[in-house]
């Protein structure tokens, strides 16, 4: 077998900051989960998405770390500088909500009915969940683009964006789905149309970017995202006029929230997050859209 001039393990993937960083997220991901199922517990949707972040946000940190100190990553059909770009964020997204839905619904201050050692340990993980959403958004704060600096497109702030923009329609698609009757009117049908094109073409443009194929595209791919941004910008405007007066107006619907709605089965309040995240995307997009103006795509890094 022939050397190829260069150590076989890399070092600096466990002893550079941002692998110091990766450490740590293994060591507090796995932690979390590891207390929370051996007596903290979990039950319902959300606390099964919790321990789905946990897991998962463990399992791929475990792969980057295992693919940077061998080299294995050279191996594999990826721009690997935005792949580990754009989990970063995701995983930022993932364990800030996770740590923000866990110690809602399931820490206490007294001990009953839980008893004190399972409470003390969903404040343990609590704690642990905190820790791991500082050290993922440690990580996206060391990898991101710097002025001047040639990097992947998916550390720039316009490609942190896209997974923000793709996390944030996941929430509006969430609150569509609990009943929030956006079949009544074709002017709110249209507003979920706009919610669920922009979310494939931005996933679509996070893909070809994660895998390094913009430059097999036979149409500018650059040029492309940047009208797309601004095609995502009107259409969102049209969601954020739409479906507020659709929702809110006395006409169409209720400015109050009804008083018999029952709490977690409400359309309105599916309504009103549905319109809250539409101006944060909106507000996404735009930022976007003027920071797009300064970057240029690198797609091999």
């Amino acid at each position: 077998m022939e050397s190829t001039g260069g150590p076989y393990l890399n070092t600096a993937a466990v002893t550079s900051p941002v692998g110091i960083a990766r450490l740590l997220q293994m060591t507090f991901g796995c932690t979390t989960f590891s207390l929370v199922a051996h007596q903290g517990g979990f039950s319902a949707a959300y606390g099964t998405f919790c321990m789905f972040v946990w897991t998962f946000c463990f399992a791929i940190t475990v792969f980057i770390i295992a693919c940077e100190f061998t080299h294995l990553h050279s191996c594999l059909s990826l721009s690997w500088g935005n792949f580990t770009a754009a989990f970063a964020m995701l995983a930022t997204l993932m364990s800030i909500t996770a740590a923000v839905i866990y110690p809602l619904y399931f820490v206490q201050v007294g001990c009953y009915p839980i008893g004190c050692e399972v409470r003390d340990f969903r404040i343990a993980a609590s704690v642990f969940a905190g820790l791991l959403f500082v050290a993922y958004a440690t990580e996206v704060f060391l990898t991101r683009a710097k002025p001047g600096q040639v990097t992947s497109y998916m550390a720039t702030i316009s490609g942190l964006l896209k997974i923000v923009q793709a996390f944030v329609a996941c929430i509006i698609f969430g609150a569509l789905v609990n009943d929030s009757q956006y079949g009544k009117y074709v002017a709110t049908q249209w507003c979920v149309a706009v919610y669920s094109f922009c979310f494939v073409v931005t996933v679509v443009v996070v893909a070809f970017s994660v895998t390094g194929k913009t430059a097999l595209l036979w149409f500018p791919f650059e040029r492309s995202v940047v009208i797309y941004t601004f095609g995502a910008v009107l259409l969102y405007m049209s969601a954020a006029v739409i479906w507020p007066v659709f929702c809110f107006d006395s006409k169409y619907g209720s400015p109050q929230r009804p008083g018999l709605c029952a709490k977690g089965k409400c359309p309105w309040d599916s309504q009103l997050v549905i319109a809250i995240f539409t101006y944060v995307n909106l507000l996404l997009y735009v930022l976007d859209l003027a920071y797009s103006q300064r970057i240029r795509f690198v797609s091999h890094l």
